[in-house]
């Protein structure tokens, strides 16, 4: 089963002024009236377009990719994920969490299943649903993606959705592993937000290990 595209004329990524969700369209403008020097639009994916591995997280920060354009740079996420990647080889450079830092990703893309800052950081259901398609084409032009990781239950179900996949199919819970069609492989971590890892929900070690199985199952 081919990962479900979107209407074929739907890119992987969402124009800067995209219109879908009237409350995202609006706390866009907000924030660019605010701070007309930021970002301000639907981060796009960023990383290596043969990537064997993508991972997904909620959408983009308020004063992470939303400031910056580049998704988890700005915000302490980004200091867990790209120091990750950087230790597992799946990207080059030095983090500096700012987009013109030289960091490149190697075999490895980020994407978001929302791609504009919500409110909160909450998207609403309508939202998330309205944002798939760009999910879909993102996973349709990756021809050699075998590894998915998805950051929280949002982007957990997101992917799975984008595979023609109920939510029941595969329960999320942190280091679950699913299979999905075109050989493909999910795996679920809890999201490597300051909250989950002040409270130690979720520590530097389990979110290593995610990445360790994704390493392993690459080959």
């Amino acid at each position: 089963m081919k990962t479900k595209s979107a209407e074929a004329d739907i890119p992987p990524e969402a124009p800067k002024s995209c219109p879908l969700c009237p409350r995202l369209v609006a706390y866009r403008a907000e924030n660019a009236l605010r701070e007309p020097d930021w970002f301000n639009g639907p981060a796009p994916s960023f990383g290596d377009e043969n990537a064997k591995l993508l991972i997904v997280g909620l959408a983009p920060g308020r004063t992470g990719a939303n400031r910056t354009g580049r998704p988890f740079t700005g915000d302490y996420a980004g200091d867990l994920l790209y120091g990750t990647l950087l230790k597992f080889g799946f990207a080059s450079g030095v983090y500096r969490a700012d987009p013109q830092d030289g960091l490149t990703l190697r075999g490895a893309m980020i994407t978001n299943a929302v791609r504009c800052a919500p409110p909160e950081n909450k998207p609403t259901p309508a939202e998330i649903a309205l944002c798939r398609p760009f999910l879909n084409s993102r996973l349709a032009a990756l021809p050699k993606l075998k590894v998915l990781i998805a950051l929280g239950a949002i982007a957990h179900e997101s992917v799975l959705r984008a595979h023609g996949l109920k939510p029941s199919y595969a329960k999320f819970s942190h280091a679950g592993e699913a299979e999905l069609p075109d050989n493909r492989v999910l795996l679920s971590s809890y999201h490597c937000s300051r909250y989950n890892t002040q409270t130690r929900r979720l520590t530097t070690e389990m979110f290593e290990a995610v990445f360790a199985r994704a390493k392993e199952i690459l080959g």
